[in-house]
């Protein structure tokens, strides 16, 4: 939940890196709070509230893009390339590939590893482990 939490804080950073734990973990917990919303109303019998899950939706939606650019970073590539989602099929099965992709080790262009040995979540986050 701290690595969801961290994204949120980080609501239209564009810039740095996102480990992948901390892209996965967000993805997750966004699926299951999105599949939620929207199975509840229905099972409950009341359709009007799938609405709820239309607006958290858009309330993620930016954040979601954030962590991706940052995601990106990590592996060394342009925020700009998550646009090659727009490829079909084949767009979708990169970026998937670069989201799996293991980030550059030490510094590069975007900043500083996010996987310091000392800290398991980076100056956003909220712990750090001795």
């Amino acid at each position: 939940m701290n690595w969801y939490l961290k994204v949120l804080k980080q609501y239209a950073d564009f810039n740095g890196r996102a480990r992948r734990k901390e892209y996965w973990m967000f993805f997750l917990i966004n699926m299951i709070i999105s599949y939620a919303l929207a199975f509840f109303p229905l099972l409950i019998d009341l359709p009007e509230l799938a609405i709820v899950s239309t607006l958290y939706s858009l309330a993620l939606f930016l954040p979601s893009i954030a962590v991706g650019v940052r995601r990106l970073h990590d592996v060394g590539k342009s925020g700009w390339f998550f646009l090659i989602v727009l490829i079909p099929l084949i767009g979708a099965i990169w970026l998937l590939v670069l989201f799996c992709t293991d980030g550059d080790q030490g510094p590069n262009k975007w900043g500083v590893n996010p996987k310091i040995p000392n800290t398991e979540l980076d100056d956003i986050g909220v712990k750090e482990v001795q």
